[in-house]
C-alpha cells in the first residue's frame, strides 16, 4: 500500500492513490485503484473503487462527497469493483462502515491540488441524467408551483413503465411493503402493506377512498377489489395511463377510476377515507399546513386518513442530499413523525396511531435490488446503463439508509371530528390488529 510520503514522481506530486490516502488518513480498508497506475488499499480486498478517467477527478474534485461519486460512477468514469451495479449494497456499506474522510492539513492540501492540476478544479458539465430544475435558486415558495412539482414528478416517475416492472414485481407498487415474516416474498409484503392500510382505515364495500399520489393505482385496485369506490390522481401521467388500463384489464372500472393531474385540483369530498402512500415526501414541509388541511377537507365527519412517508429520525427539516435530489427526487424534503403528527393535529385532525416501518423499507429496498439484478439485461435496453446505475446505487444506498436509522418510515392514522368533537363512534382498541 502506498503513502503520502512515497513519491512516485521526482517533482513531489502525489498519484492518484495518495491523494485519496491523503483524504483517509492513510487507512484505506478498500481497494482503490486509478488511471495513473497507481493502486492503494489491501490488493486483496473484494471490494473497492477504480478511477477510469480524468473526467472522473474533476467530478470528484469539484463536488465533494455523494454528488461526486455519483457523477463519476454515473458517467462511466469511476467503476464499482466487487459488487453488480443493479445492487451496489455491500460497497456503500463498506463505505459508510469502514472509510472516514477528514480534511488533510494545509501543506498537503496544497500538493493535492497542485499534483491533481487547476484544471481538474474548474467545473464540468454534468451527466445527462442529473436533473437541475428551473428556478432552483428562487424563493421556497416556487419551489413546490404545481409546474415545479410536475416536472419533479415527471423526472421520477415517467422514466419508464416497463423498467419499474421490472424492478418493482407484479404489484407494480413503489412504496415500502410491510413483510407479514421474514421470508414473507415482495408480493406478499406489497398485499399485506395494503391489507393493513385498508383496515387501518376501516373501509368497507360501498365505502368511498381517495388515494392522494397514487402511482400505479395499487392501492384503488386493491380496495376496488373489495367493494369500495376508489378514486386516485398523480402527477405521472406514465402512471396514470398505467393504471387506467390495470383497472380496465380487471374489470374494475364501476368502482375504481385513476385521474392524471395534481391532487389540490381534486374538488369532491365527502370520502369515507384519504391514503397518502408515498406523497408527503414531494410538497415540502413547508406546505404541510395546506397539505393536511387539504386532506381534511377531503373527509366527512368521522373520516379518516392515512399518511405512509420516509421520515427523518428527528423533526428538522432539511434536503435529501445531493446525489437524489439531483438524480433522484428532484425537490425532496423529509422532517421527522413528531413535525407530521403536530402539523395533522394543528389542520384539526386527530390522531390517532403511528408506527415506523424502516426495517420494512430495507427489506423492500433489497427485493427491488435483487429484480433489478434479475433483469438487469432488459433494463439497461430499456432505459440505457447510466440510469439503471443511479436506480441501483439509490436503492442500494436507501438500504443502507433505513438499516442504520438515517431514515425511517412512518404510518400516521388520524380521524376528522365532527363539529361536536365525536369521531363517530371508533372502536376503543386499534382494530387492525388479530
Amino acid at each position: 500500500m502506498t503513502t503520502t510520503d512515497d513519491r512516485s514522481t521526482t517533482d513531489g506530486k502525489l498519484t492518484l492513490a495518495e491523494v485519496l490516502e491523503s483524504f483517509s488518513s492513510g487507512r484505506l480498508p478498500l481497494k482503490f485503484e486509478a488511471y495513473d497506475g497507481s493502486s492503494a488499499g489491501p490488493e486483496d480486498a473484494e471490494l473497492g473503487l477504480s478511477l477510469l478517467t480524468p473526467r472522473g477527478t474533476t467530478y470528484l474534485a469539484t463536488a465533494p462527497g455523494d454528488l461526486g461519486l455519483a457523477r463519476a460512477y454515473v458517467a462511466g468514469d469511476l467503476a464499482a469493483l466487487g459488487v453488480h451495479p443493479g445492487d451496489p449494497y455491500e460497497l456503500i456499506k463498506a463505505l459508510a462502515d469502514k472509510v472516514e474522510f477528514k480534511r488533510p492539513p494545509i501543506r498537503v492540501l496544497a500538493n493535492i491540488v497542485r499534483s491533481i492540476g487547476l484544471e481538474h478544479l474548474l467545473p464540468i458539465a454534468p451527466p445527462p441524467q442529473e436533473a437541475l430544475p428551473k428556478w432552483r435558486r428562487m424563493a421556497e415558495g416556487l419551489r413546490h408551483s404545481r409546474i415545479r412539482d410536475a416536472e419533479a414528478i415527471h423526472h421520477h416517475y415517467d422514466v419508464s413503465n416497463a423498467f419499474y416492472e421490472r424492478v418493482l414485481g407484479p404489484s407494480m407498487t413503489y412504496t415500502c411493503a410491510c413483510y407479514p415474516r421474514p421470508d414473507a416474498t415482495l408480493e406478499e409484503a406489497q398485499e399485506n402493506k395494503y391489507r393493513l392500510v385498508f383496515d387501518k382505515l376501516r373501509l368497507q364495500a360501498g365505502d368511498r377512498l381517495l388515494d392522494v399520489g397514487c402511482g400505479w393505482g395499487g392501492m384503488v385496485r386493491y380496495a376496488a377489489r373489495r367493494g369500495v369506490r376508489a378514486t386516485g390522481v398523480t402527477l405521472s401521467a406514465e402512471q396514470a395511463g398505467w393504471a387506467q388500463r390495470a383497472i380496465a384489464d380487471e374489470g374494475l372500472t364501476d368502482h375504481a377510476r385513476v385521474l392524471h393531474g395534481d391532487y389540490r385540483d381534486v374538488r369532491e369530498g365527502n370520502f369515507d377515507a384519504v391514503s397518502s402512500i408515498g406523497l408527503t415526501e414531494h410538497i415540502g414541509v413547508a406546505n404541510y399546513p395546506a397539505y393536511f388541511r387539504f386532506l381534511r377537507d377531503r373527509l366527512r365527519p368521522g373520516g379518516l386518513l392515512l399518511n405512509h412517508c420516509i421520515t427523518r429520525p428527528h423533526n428538522h427539516a432539511g434536503s435529501i442530499g445531493g446525489f437524489i435530489d439531483r438524480y433522484v427526487f428532484p425537490d425532496g424534503e423529509l422532517t421527522g413523525s413528531g413535525r407530521i403528527i403536530a402539523t395533522a393535529q394543528d389542520a384539526g385532525l386527530e390522531v390517532l396511531h403511528e408506527e415506523n416501518l424502516r426495517h420494512h423499507y430495507a427489506l423492500t429496498l433489497r427485493d427491488w435490488c435483487a429484480n433489478l439484478v434479475r433483469n438487469w439485461d432488459e433494463a439497461v435496453a430499456e432505459v440505457g446503463l447510466a440510469t439503471a446505475k443511479v436506480w441501483g446505487m439509490y436503492m442500494a444506498g436507501s438500504r443502507a439508509g433505513f438499516e442504520t436509522n438515517v431514515v425511517q418510515l412512518h404510518q400516521v392514522l388520524a380521524v376528522k371530528l365532527d363539529e361536536h368533537g365525536s369521531d363517530g363512534g371508533l372502536p376503543l382498541r386499534p382494530w387492525w390488529t388479530p
